[in-house]
């Protein structure tokens, strides 16, 4: 199949669309229903278009973050209409730029599959990217609140701070766990221990996945209704985050070799 792709006759848009369709890599046990069903397919529509214009995985990143950090740039300075809040198109503007960026970095690796496989470097980049994406909404959040929400508790501005910190530690976190767990496995010569997962783990993520927390942009021009959904959005990702990490922990701790106790009498000799 790779042979087909990367010759100099390319197959059709649907064509392609069908390759990526058949090369899809395993869906993680329990990954959130929207970014598998939603943006894995939207991002295949477009990686196959990528591909048939020549784009690199590089470039198909760098789109991606383009549409974000525009949406990320427009709601922090979003126009006003006085003491109301943001403009009300300024919800759809910020949800539409994060979710097209979204759906292109899905389509980044998917151009990588396409033409033969990815790089490191590109992995490298698309982390950077995502890191810088997930800190810089929030921030975004508390430049947009604290000019245009007119909230009357200046303690409401603790939630987008809280909310950077909980992503923040649960990306580095989650990348951090996996990275022990595979070097682990490497080192001791043995497979994996698969991770489970089911439909209900998958509904249940729902709060933690990116695309559905888009759709809460869709409300900023309507500050109150905002700031609930954002609250609640961040307490289910604190809880995620606290359960997680207690989870992890608990799993490296399993991992990690008996450690022989120290000889006393030699210690004292």
């Amino acid at each position: 199949m790779t042979g087909q792709v990367l010759g100099r006759d390319r197959p059709g848009y649907l064509e392609t669309v069908r390759i990526l369709a058949k090369a899809q890599k395993p869906v993680a046990p329990g990954a959130p229903a929207y970014s598998v069903l939603v943006n894995r397919r939207a991002g295949r529509l477009l990686a196959a278009a990528a591909y048939r214009a020549g784009l690199t995985p590089n470039m198909v990143s760098a789109i991606s973050a383009l549409f974000t950090l525009s949406a990320i740039v427009f709601l922090a300075f979003t126009p006003t209409e006085g003491p109301a809040g943001p403009v009300a198109w300024a919800g759809p503007v910020v949800w539409a730029g994060l979710a097209v960026g979204y759906a292109f970095d899905s389509a980044d690796g998917q151009v990588a599959r396409l033409r033969g496989g990815g790089s490191l470097s590109g992995e490298w980049l698309d982390h950077v990217l995502d890191s810088l994406k997930n800190s810089s909404v929030h921030l975004a959040v508390l430049v947009c609140a604290y000019r245009t929400f007119g909230l009357e508790d200046p303690v409401w501005l603790l939630v987008p701070i809280g909310y950077c910190l909980v992503d923040g530690v649960g990306f580095f976190t989650m990348i951090l766990t996996e990275q022990l767990r595979k070097t682990h496995f490497l080192k001791a010569g043995a497979a994996a221990t698969p991770r489970s997962g089911s439909r209900l783990k998958s509904l249940a993520l729902l709060p933690t996945d990116y695309g559905i927390f888009c759709f809460v942009f869709l409300f900023v021009g309507a500050p109150v209704l905002f700031m609930g959904l954002y609250t609640l959005f961040f307490a289910a990702n604190l809880a995620y985050l606290l359960l997680a990490c207690v989870k992890w922990f608990r799993e490296l701790g399993r991992l990690d070799p008996a450690v022989a106790p120290a000889d006393e009498g030699g210690r004292h000799a």
